[in-house]
């Protein structure tokens, strides 16, 4: 859905995107964010400008397994820039910036299958609802794991976050999980129940691989939900489990594409 043919504009945007993501991530740890971020809003607008050329660029849209890494990416971009705003003293993850340059070149190298024709107009909806679930809890695991560093650094007394509470910090990651439930929620409801439409009737509902590493996530998602509301699971214990929900929810798009795609060299 992403890449076009590797034409000269986007091996042009690919590679400047990679670049600007990747001086971003070697200065992410230095006092002088000003560089970091500079680089890391270049970064993101022409990752955009990349999605944006696939799409409307005059080519029929490709989609696989790395081009969703890719939108993924750039919608963790996104929220962070928001964040930014927000938060400016949080400073811009590395992790942040080295998954973007790997999306960026990931996709250069497998850029996916042509779309059908044929397929239904609801269809790119229904990878939106997923695709964005997929962003938000990218969003909740880098928050994790940054609140679990401050938490490790506040212990050994070397300092907490960068000046932001870690109360904050816990407070925005379960509000991604939340969000991201529902919009996991709703995927698995389309995909159910209007799969047959959406994918025509030889993709009716049926229990491969995608659909239960999908099913197993939110069940997942909800466990810990439930967990936090009805008996308080904070810390380590929460971020354990959106780890390993976190895990299957890759499997079963990512991972499921990557198979068939590279492994198994089979298309759409």
């Amino acid at each position: 859905m992403i890449l076009p043919s590797a034409s000269p504009l986007t091996w042009t945007l690919s590679l400047a995107a990679a670049a600007a993501y990747a001086v971003s991530a070697t200065g992410a740890s230095r006092v002088n964010q000003i560089l970091p971020r500079i680089t890391v809003w270049l970064a993101w607008t022409l990752h955009g400008c990349l999605l944006a050329w696939g799409l409307w660029g005059g080519e029929r849209p490709l989609f696989g397994f790395a081009p969703a890494l890719s939108i993924t990416a750039w919608l963790v971009g996104l929220v962070y820039a928001v964040e930014n705003v927000v938060f400016p003293q949080l400073k811009t993850p590395w992790m942040l910036s080295g998954g973007g340059a790997a999306a960026v070149l990931l996709t250069l190298v497998f850029p996916g299958e042509p779309l059908s024709a044929h397929l239904s107009a609801w269809l790119p909806l229904h990878w939106a609802l997923g695709i964005a679930s997929y962003g938000l809890f990218a969003v909740a695991v880098i928050h994790a794991w940054m609140m679990t560093r401050a938490e490790a650094r506040i212990r050994s007394a070397s300092g907490g976050f960068d000046g932001m509470p870690l109360l904050t910090m816990e407070r925005l990651t379960f509000r991604f999980v939340n969000v991201g439930f529902v919009l996991l929620s709703a995927t698995l409801i389309a995909g159910f129940f209007f799969g047959s439409h959406l994918y025509g009737s030889a993709h009716a509902l049926k229990w491969d691989h995608k659909s239960i590493f999908s099913v197993l996530s939110w069940l997942t998602f909800g466990v810990l939900l439930i967990g936090r509301a009805r008996f308080g699971w904070r810390g380590r214990k929460a971020v354990r489990v959106l780890y390993v929900g976190s895990g299957l929810l890759l499997l079963a798009y990512v991972g499921s594409r990557f198979v068939l795609e590279v492994m198994l060299e089979r298309s759409l």
